[in-house]
């Protein structure tokens, strides 16, 4: 038994030794992704925040390559080493490409280090360095699950010889002393038999007999006691392997769903599928920034949370407060938040701001629903991934959002630009057309803006064109119908508008810009003038010629003298003379 328990000894010492070069190289792995995220970060917003952090971990990896130096005490045979070198070499030379990606970016070579690190020999590169990090852990759990098969055989063969002792010895103690050693020996015998059977079919819920007393029986009630503790701790750390191994698997679906969605809605539902399988044991909520008045409003939901409010102000969470992660129970006494209702002081409850580029997007809020004990570590590693890749993703999609904004609008002005009007005109168009109501458009022109700009300069000419952009948003209903058209024109769309009405909204504008006193540093630079031509949808055959219509109209206005409506002909689409 001693020696099947050594043998057993030598199997948990391969198991150990597995874990120690997984976590001698899995840092690795990660930093690798973790720079070249920070690199790539860098080079497309051109933020210090990312270069820093990638300076930071650069010097973390350096002191990791440092230590992997010492893989070989762990255990490590030489052609796992050779793996390893070979996934170091590719490192390297993925550092050297993201050292070059940032000084092409700082030296304003913005294609250049886009090429260096979006490019096709840098993913190679990249999937070379983890293919190697791949090949070296396949060769160590090659190497050792034959070593445990050889320990376990080993400790099998010896565990059949020490049955076939007890028995032969048992059978020996019953011939001769059987009356004598019959409570002494026997019985316990065959309680460990059965106990050692339980084991060997690896059932470590069995619990072992206690002989205290020393001699023979006590020993082997020692042994199996080790035997059964070793099998133990074996299956424990195989267990939290796998465990973990399926909850980092979840948290990478989660955040490739999470990186497809269009909109905060679409990840408050991948929140509400995934997390309750992440954190089984946690009601919660995640919440999103109203910037408007600077609350907290909750998104969604999972396992029906009772103790946080649905809507909150920013400053009554201390996690938003601090920025960072607050929980106020627990080992340590902390005080809990104002949003938290108090009525069970017992509850366990944790907040993790979202933040991205020091930006905070929201906040994720959890709360225990059972008494059972978490390992406290483990579980704050995996809220706090939780929270930094739906952070990711919000600020991803805010970022998508403001790029979509900015393409459709004017920077001067704020009002959409002749792409958002094409996109805008059609739709609204056919809404209208089929429901079979008008659709008006106001052309409008700025009188003499040439003048304007040689007399006062270009920065004057833009405060006009800001003046009258913020007008046209005064008289709409819905600003997005307001479009500047290129240069000193501008279009306004009036759906649902018939042509007298147009009319008179026409001319309320054109009154109201001419009332506006414009001045320009210190000085006045008006009075301001517009030229309006008008045109209806029904009027005209399709909706296409709209723009060219009013157009038409508003040539005509300005040949008039400016500073007038004229409104499109009926039946030809060119305007009247006056």
């Amino acid at each position: 038994m001693i020696l099947a328990s050594n043998a057993q000894e030598q199997e948990r010492a391969q198991v150990a030794q597995r874990y120690r070069l997984d976590r001698a190289t899995e840092r690795l792995s990660e930093e690798l992704y973790v720079l070249t995220g920070q690199t790539r970060q860098y080079v497309i917003t051109g933020d210090e925040t990312h270069l820093s952090v990638y300076q930071r971990e650069a010097r973390a990896l350096a002191d990791i390559n440092g230590r992997l130096s010492k893989v070989s005490d762990a255990g490590a045979l030489p052609s796992e080493l050779n793996a390893l070198r070979d996934a170091l070499k590719w490192a390297e030379t993925l550092h050297d490409k993201q050292l070059a990606a940032i000084a092409a970016s700082k030296a304003g070579q913005e294609d250049k280090a886009r090429q260096i690190i979006f490019g096709a020999e840098y993913e190679r590169e990249l999937d070379r360095a983890e293919a190697f990090l791949d090949k070296f852990q396949y060769q160590v759990d090659q190497r050792i699950a034959a070593n445990i098969d050889d320990a376990t055989a080993i400790a099998r063969a010896w565990r059949t010889i020490s049955e076939i002792l007890l028995g032969s010895t048992a059978f020996l103690f019953l011939c001769v002393l059987y009356f004598v050693f019959k409570q002494r020996v026997l019985r316990p015998v065959v309680r460990l038999s059965d106990v050692i059977s339980r084991l060997a079919a690896q059932d470590y819920e069995v619990e072992t007999p206690a002989y205290d007393q020393i001699d023979e029986i006590g020993d082997m009630a020692q042994a199996i006691r080790i035997f059964r503790e070793n099998g133990l701790q074996r299956q424990q750390l195989e267990e939290e392997r796998d465990r973990d191994r399926a909850v980092r698997d979840t948290l990478s679906r989660m955040t490739q769903r999470m990186q497809g969605c269009d909109t905060p809605r679409e990840i408050g539902g991948v929140a509400e599928r995934f997390i309750p399988v992440i954190a089984p044991r946690f009601a919660g909520a995640l919440y999103l920034l109203d910037q408007s008045r600077n609350v907290m409003t909750r998104l969604s939901s999972w396992s029906e949370p009772t103790h946080s409010l649905a809507e909150f102000p920013t400053i009554s969470c201390w996690a938003l407060r601090r920025g960072t992660f607050h929980r106020p129970s627990g080992t340590a006494l902390d005080i809990p938040c104002n949003h938290v209702i108090q009525g069970d002081t017992s509850v366990d409850t944790i907040c993790i701001p979202l933040t991205a580029q020091d930006e905070t997007l929201g906040l994720l809020y959890f709360e225990a629903i059972d008494s059972l004990k978490v390992e406290q570590k483990a579980r704050d590693v995996y809220l706090n991934m939780l929270a930094e890749n739906i952070a990711l993703a919000l600020a991803n999609l805010h970022l998508r959002d403001a790029l979509r904004a900015s393409a459709l609008t004017d920077p001067l002005t704020g009002l959409g630009n002749r792409r958002s009007l094409d996109k805008v005109l059609e739709q609204v168009a056919a809404n209208t057309l089929n429901a079979g109501h008008p659709l008006s458009c106001l052309m409008l022109d700025v009188d003499n803006f040439k003048r304007f700009n040689d007399s006062h300069g270009h920065d004057a000419g833009d405060a006009i064109l800001r003046q009258v952009g913020a007008s046209l948003r005064d008289f709409t209903r819905d600003g997005a119908l307001a479009f500047r058209y290129g240069g000193e024109e501008f279009v306004l769309l009036l759906p649902d508008v018939d042509l007298s009405t147009a009319v008179e909204r026409a001319e309320g504008i054109r009154a109201h810009i001419a009332s506006v006193k414009i001045s320009f540093s210190g000085r006045e630079v008006g009075p301001v003038t517009v030229s309006i031509g008008v045109a209806t949808s029904t009027d005209l055959k399709t909706w296409t010629d709209l723009i060219a219509t009013a157009d038409s109209a508003l040539l005509r206005a300005k040949q008039a003298g400016r500073n007038r409506v004229v409104v499109a002909n009926r039946r030809t689409g060119e305007a009247p003379a006056g």
